[in-house]
């Protein structure tokens, strides 16, 4: 597969990386970064992966977060995928909330998404296939977080492959998606209307089976979309009944933005580090 460096960056001592490439999954160009540390002893590194949200491409992570410092610190590949399909053959909608910057990380079904909405196989399996090929000393071991839809697409990827992550977290993720007005637009273009479909794609009922990868969440309490698109109360629910431990923190006075990210990024770093050998 052919991918192209259209832009590198020292930073922190690493090298940040933009690529593209075509996607046989989605049928179409995608973009991605990745950070690569400077790693000078040449020891194994592990890999976080970063999922964004709606409106956002992969540079809005790089840009914003400043998680460079964190990744060269911890000496971790980082990358970070684009939020959904592009190009002008790409199905769209005029809302922010569906269509070209709004993916949800699923595997649509439903016409005209089902051509290149599958995101959840692009995240899984097509581009983690690409990513291994660019990071050297790869060790194998994976973690995943995201902010917003991304922490919602962190929560269902993570949990669908729990042999697979070695640990989850997310900022501000949308919990229960099939409750929640983002939710519900966007699966039921995607997925249909039959809700029984979009269980597999809601973290609020994938955490009912319990056993999946150590989980840390974090919430502002300014947070302007929370609680109606952000409600934490069937998830946490749910995972007490499943005996399954969810460190989940309410950050007082915290709203949605990078500014939020950006003040606790460190200890989600530190929380996927703890959980890699």
């Amino acid at each position: 597969m052919s991918v192209e460096l259209i832009e590198q960056h020292r930073s922190f001592g690493g090298q940040h990386n933009k690529y593209r490439h075509f996607s046989q999954v989605l049928q179409c160009d995608m973009t991605f970064s990745l950070y690569l540390p400077s790693n000078e002893s040449q020891k194994p590194i592990p890999l976080i992966w970063w999922l964004s949200g709606l409106t956002c491409t992969d540079d809005n992570f790089s840009h914003k977060s400043g998680f460079q410092r964190l990744a060269d610190h911890y000496q971790t590949a980082v990358i970070m995928p684009d939020t959904s399909p592009r190009g002008e053959q790409v199905a769209n909608d005029e809302g922010y909330d569906l269509g070209q910057g709004a993916g949800f990380y699923v595997n649509a079904t439903q016409e005209p998404w089902a051509k290149n909405y599958q995101m959840y196989t692009y995240i899984v399996e097509e581009l983690p296939a690409i990513a291994k090929t660019l990071i050297p000393n790869f060790s194998g071991e994976e973690s995943i977080m995201g902010h917003s839809m991304g922490g919602h697409g962190a929560l269902v990827i993570g949990m669908k492959n729990p042999s697979r992550y070695k640990a989850i977290s997310a900022f501000s993720p949308i919990l229960h998606p099939s409750k929640s007005p983002w939710g519900i637009k966007a699966f039921t273009a995607y997925l249909g209307e039959n809700q029984s479909d979009w269980k597999s794609w809601d973290a609020a009922e994938l955490i009912k089976d319990g056993n999946v990868p150590p989980l840390l969440i974090m919430q502002g309490s300014a947070d302007n979309f929370y609680p109606l698109q952000l409600e934490e109360t069937d998830f946490l629910a749910n995972a007490r009944q499943a005996n399954q431990e969810v460190q989940y923190k309410k950050l007082e006075g915290y709203d949605h933005s990078y500014y939020f990210i950006a003040t606790f990024l460190e200890e989600h770093f530190a929380f996927h580090m703890n959980h890699f050998q």
